[in-house]
């Protein structure tokens, strides 16, 4: 009762702030409030054709710096985006985009905010964001309008305290009551999308609106339960507003909009008052490695048949919701560019992705905050790039039967695979399942510099200039693995972010084996662990030992393993981070010895 009589009050304040400025007097000119009779949600997939994001605009923040009443540009510019032009919804259409997101922190910038309680969004703000979405309508794009991150508000929901939890809702159901209602003459071109990436695995980030949550309060299936329980109040609230909200697209937040993990049966789409209008948004960054490198020639090698395959395994997994009639908006994706310039086979990259969106039936908004397509110049970066998006947008394919659609992205798959080589790397060690190999994983602190991060063991996954030194894994004995980056661009590893050793099949090959470590040398001067390094495995076939590895905050039961049994001391985290060894390596070896648990 608590929260219906909440977004009672949120609409009527919404609707008299929406009237006093003339916002909903009338129906918006760039956009006629039509809503096509028996549109289906894969039906509408299609038309979305390729989408991109309006990045670092409009959810731009500073929680430093809240001040409701400001003028929307000074947010809009914070993190070094121009201020946004109706030429540049254009652009984007022009250069074959037919759908924009655009992320947008409603909390953080443009409200007294959730912690003391009071949700009013300021109008200012709504009408902003209104007039960008009038830019893109007026274009002929489709709208995707979300909630992005928001300064982090979001891990109230993992607060030990009821009291901020039930915040935390009030504000969610609060928020969306009224961009429901500002948005409600809109057609249905327009989308709301209820979160980010923050669903699941964000629920208790610390930040300044929850300073009381703490890591790993919730249990996995607490944090299923809870993602399903907003996606479900997001539903009802929008559909509560009426109007064209009773009808509209709907986008819900996959868990963490992780892949594998919205796939899990513990994640379940929301119940919907209307029939087929639901879409489902997950994210492919894969492999972070490559995808997020902060520069070209820090990323590792992409391109192989392996790589190819994984890339079609993933996105055919989301082909479990497209058969039950949800929609998939892959609402991130992206080869980043890096700050000196687009990444070895971002070009292949990016066909091989919407071929395989136009395999599976699913549409995608490619990440972007002016890397691809520049504002400033109302242009691709190149040609190649302008290639790739041009000509493939709704238009072209209009008319097309979609079997043909998908016949011919098909063919170019086939052929792409063919031409892929097996692996970039000459004298790689090839695994087999008779076989095992050990290698040291490594992320370097400004996530530049990675080689084979996971439990799979792909010597293609290398940073140019790395040189590395795996093993054979062929029994008990002494082994050396290690990295020299003194090849690479910047000749050295700035400090870590992660790093581990790992034995591929090891757990199948050598069950219970322990890795003990005997020697680490950096730069070829001894460097002294600072806590005892234990044995594990996450998959049950590669065994690991984490170096540095800051996302484990407790040590794994029943998987962890030392000799005679004991864990004390045992830390994932033996490189202290913080000493001066570590700042710059140019080299880095270890030597351990491997056998049974003693």
């Amino acid at each position: 009762m608590k929260n219906r009589c909440f977004r009672m009050i949120c609409a009527v304040l919404s609707l008299l702030m929406a009237l006093s400025c003339g916002a909903i007097a009338e129906t918006a000119p760039a956009d006629d409030g039509v809503m096509r009779e028996g549109l289906t949600a894969l039906e509408v997939t299609r038309l979305m054709g390729n989408g991109t994001n309006l990045g670092n605009t409009m959810e731009a923040c500073n929680t430093n710096s809240i001040a409701p009443g400001n003028d929307p540009k000074t947010y809009e510019v914070t993190w070094g985006q121009p201020v946004t032009t109706p030429e540049m919804l254009a652009g984007m259409k022009a250069a074959g985009f037919d759908t924009v997101r655009i992320p947008v922190a409603w909390m953080t910038n443009a409200t007294t905010l959730a912690i003391d309680g009071n949700y009013i969004i300021d109008a200012a703000y709504l009408d902003r964001v209104a007039e960008i979405v009038d830019y893109a309508r007026s274009a002929g794009m489709y709208v995707i309008i979300n909630d992005h991150w928001d300064g982090g508000w979001w891990g109230m929901f993992g607060s030990e305290s009821a009291e901020t939890r039930q915040l935390a809702m009030d504000a969610f159901t609060g928020m969306w009551a009224q961009i429901a209602i500002r948005f409600a003459d809109y057609s249905d071109y327009v989308i709301f999308e209820c979160a980010n990436e923050e669903l699941g695995g964000r629920f208790d980030e610390n930040s300044v609106y929850c300073s009381d949550s703490v890591v790993s309060y919730l249990s996995d299936n607490e944090r299923y339960a809870l993602t399903n329980e907003v996606n479900q109040a997001f539903v009802d609230t929008v559909r509560s507003t009426g109007g064209n909200n009773a009808e509209r697209f709907l986008l819900v937040a996959g868990y963490s909009t992780n892949i594998d993990q919205t796939c899990d049966e513990r994640f379940k789409m929301p119940v919907d008052t209307a029939e087929n209008k639901l879409l489902l948004s997950v994210h492919y960054y894969d492999p972070w490695s490559y995808c997020g490198a902060t520069t070209a020639a820090g990323a590792t090698a992409w391109g192989t048949k392996g790589d190819y395959e994984y890339m079609d395994q993933q996105l055919k997994k989301m082909t479990k919701f497209t058969q039950q009639g949800v929609g998939i908006v892959i609402g991130e994706y992206a080869a980043l560019p890096g700050n000196d310039g687009l990444k070895v086979n971002t070009v292949a990259y990016h066909q091989r992705f919407l071929d395989l969106c136009d395999l599976y039936d699913m549409t995608s908004c490619l990440w972007d905050c002016s890397g691809m397509f520049v504002r400033r110049e109302l242009k691709m970066v190149n040609d190649e790039i302008a290639a790739v998006y041009a000509g493939r947008n709704a238009a072209s394919e209009e008319g097309k039967d979609y079997a043909e659609i998908q016949a011919a992205a098909q063919a170019r798959l086939d052929a792409a695979m063919d031409a892929a080589p097996v692996t970039f790397v000459e004298d790689a060690i090839i695994l087999t399942d008779e076989t095992a190999v050990a290698w040291l994983m490594w992320n370097d602190g400004g996530w530049a510099l990675s080689y084979s991060v996971g439990d799979d063991y792909n010597p293609d996954s290398i940073s140019s200039g790395m040189k590395v030194t795996d093993v054979a894994i062929t029994g008990p004995g002494t082994y050396t693995v290690g990295i020299d980056f003194s090849g690479t661009q910047q000749g050295v590893s700035n400090s870590v972010a992660f790093a581990a050793i790992g034995i591929a099949n090891g757990e199948k090959l050598f069950p219970g084996y322990i890795i003990d470590i005997k020697e680490v040398l950096i730069d070829g001067e001894v460097y002294r662990l600072k806590g005892r390094a234990y044995t594990t495995s996450d998959n049950g076939i590669t065994t690991r030992v984490n170096l540095f590895n800051e996302w484990v905050t407790s040590i794994p039961v029943g998987t962890a393993r030392m000799h005679h049994g004991n864990l004390a001391g045992a830390t994932p985290t033996p490189i202290n981070r913080n000493d001066a060894a570590i700042a710059q390596i140019h080299s880095i070896y270890i030597t351990f010895e491997y056998g049974p648990q003693k």
